[in-house]
């Protein structure tokens, strides 16, 4: 299983960047989603459904490299930083058009990034807090910042600065921004975006259809402009085990979220590739580090020497066995997946040892029988599994773990409001920084660090320092500090980094997920 995972990591590293041996073109690639998406737009899309379609449709300025680890060229051929970290001057390459032939030009690169950092309409609009102003010259575009920006080159590889039709926004119906947006959603069509596809057909939780974009500007290895296919055709299935079936029945070429139950069958079905992309995704568990409970009760979890004795006697390794059939490893990093820059491999964190365990146990004064509630997901059968496993894994230390089970919305007030003791959590990110996913896990104002409590002036201080600090050498050791600090701590029980399971028909090459959970398309082929 391993060997699978790292073979994959290197073909999702080298796919979008090695021309393909064939270049079948034609053919309607079918795809069985787990879940639809409601809306497309590169600064509304808030549901990883929504955002991971979103590179299809629209194109950045920049592009991240497959591996997460850095940018290339997007709609801009070149792009240079100045010394002093104020400014970026981008130029576009000639004679990009939107999808339905017309000129995609520097006023459309103003419109959209003018759109993407308006609080008032983007949910991601912090991401490019930094910039000032926005102005273009023909092909040279120049974006200037309020302050040194580290991440910048980074936001404009990620989905809400994707670049969208400034004429087709203006001359959609509505009466604002939102209802514009929804209404091009909903017409579909060529016209919005430079991706390689343009969305054609919609049916709102049942079906989506992607058709090749004939203006695309970026060439296969034919010579010939992308994408391979003549479009995408995505089935809304939420059900695990019909995906499955309608794969191997060859009524769909690939099914996402394969349950890691069924990868070893799959991997033996000689018709198909089972494929597990190297994801962000980590699967944790916020501890509330407060002083007190919620009613006002003394919290076992606040005593550092508790919260590291749990890390210590959860054997990760059985979790992941049990959850995930294997197919995953451990945290290495406290704050991160493996696959985001500046991850510091720490190694597996809090590796199981129950005799340390049971030490700190008793040298925190823990009384046998301290009763510690595990908020979990009702209906979540992995979240079951974890608990009754804790459940078992914790009792020698004296510890009676009790389950509370709830709803997303609930878990999720709960985590804001601090009314819980340790819940079920996961993260994938949405960009190739770590800014994003080290501020909510760990700086206090952001999201109190992940709704946790813990709060250490250090780490907020080398944050707060990294978000304007343009060395690359100091900010990553910026970024090693914080996350030795936040181990130490253990504000979290980290669990395990979990892959994208993706099983597709051996008609299919060149499709591949990113760790960002992106879905690629443009270099896919079907032959049938």
């Amino acid at each position: 299983m391993r060997g699978k995972l790292l073979a994959t990591a290197v073909a999702a590293a080298t796919a979008l960047t090695t021309p393909a041996m064939a270049q079948d073109r034609g053919g309607v690639l079918n795809f069985a989603r787990y879940d639809g998406s409601k809306l497309i737009d590169p600064i509304y899309a808030d549901r990883n459904p929504d955002i991971w379609m979103v590179g299809s449709l629209f194109d950045t300025l920049l592009r991240s490299n497959p591996d997460g680890n850095s940018v290339v060229a997007g709609l801009a051929e070149s792009h240079e930083m100045s010394d002093d970290g104020l400014s970026v001057t981008l130029t576009l390459q000639e004679g990009l058009q939107f999808s339905d032939g017309a000129p995609l030009t520097g006023d459309d690169v103003i419109f959209s990034l003018n759109r993407a950092r308006n609080p008032d309409l983007s949910p991601w609009a912090g991401l490019l807090g930094s910039i000032d102003n926005v102005s273009a010259s023909d092909l040279t575009v120049t974006i200037s910042l309020k302050a040194p920006d580290p991440t910048i080159l980074s936001m404009l590889a990620t989905f809400n600065t994707a670049i969208v039709s400034k004429s087709v926004f203006e001359a959609a119906d509505g009466a604002n921004d939102q209802e514009k947006s929804a209404a091009i959603f909903a017409a579909g069509g060529a016209g919005v975006g430079s991706g390689p596809f343009y969305l054609s057909g919609f049916e709102q939780g049942s079906s989506m259809s992607f058709s090749a974009n004939p203006n695309y500007w970026k060439m296969g290895a034919d010579g010939k402009a992308l994408p391979y296919v003549d479009g995408v055709e995505f089935q809304i299935i939420p059900d695990d085990a019909t995906r499955i079936l309608k794969l191997q029945a060859g009524e769909v070429d690939a099914a996402e979220f394969i349950p890691f139950s069924r990868v070893a069958e799959l991997e033996a079905d000689p018709s198909i590739n089972m494929n597990l992309y190297p994801s962000t995704r980590i699967i944790y568990s916020p501890i509330n580090t407060r002083e007190a409970r919620a009613d006002g009760t003394p919290n076992p979890l606040a005593d550092v020497r508790v919260r590291q004795a749990i890390n210590y006697a959860t054997n990760k390794d059985a979790l992941i066995g049990l959850v995930l059939q294997g197919a995953g490893k451990p945290m290495t990093s406290p704050l991160m997946a493996a696959a985001t820059q500046l991850s510091s491999d720490l190694g597996p964190l809090y590796g199981y040892d129950m005799e340390k365990a049971k030490a700190l146990i008793a040298d925190a004064g823990v009384a046998p029988g301290t009763k510690i509630t595990f908020t979990t997901l009702a209906g979540s059968a992995d979240d079951s599994t974890i608990f009754a496993a804790l459940q078992q894994m914790w009792a020698p230390l004296g510890i009676a773990l009790e389950v509370e089970q709830v709803d997303g919305a609930t878990r999720g007030a709960k985590n804001r409001s601090g009314e819980f003791d340790i819940h079920t959590y996961g993260w994938v990110n949405d960009v190739n920084d770590p800014s994003q996913v080290v501020g909510w896990l760990g700086h206090t104002p952001t999201a109190k660090a992940v709704g946790t409590g813990w709060e250490n002036p250090e780490f907020n201080s080398l944050f707060e320092a990294s978000a304007t600090e343009i060395n690359a050498e100091t900010r990553a050791d910026q970024y090693a500090q914080m996350q030795k600090l936040y181990a130490d701590s253990a504000p979290l029980l980290f669990m395990y980094e979990t892959p994208f399971a993706v099983a597709v028909s051996n008609a299919v090459e060149g499709y591949v997920q990113t760790p960002l959970g992106n879905n690629i398309f443009e270099e896919a082929t079907v032959s049938r």
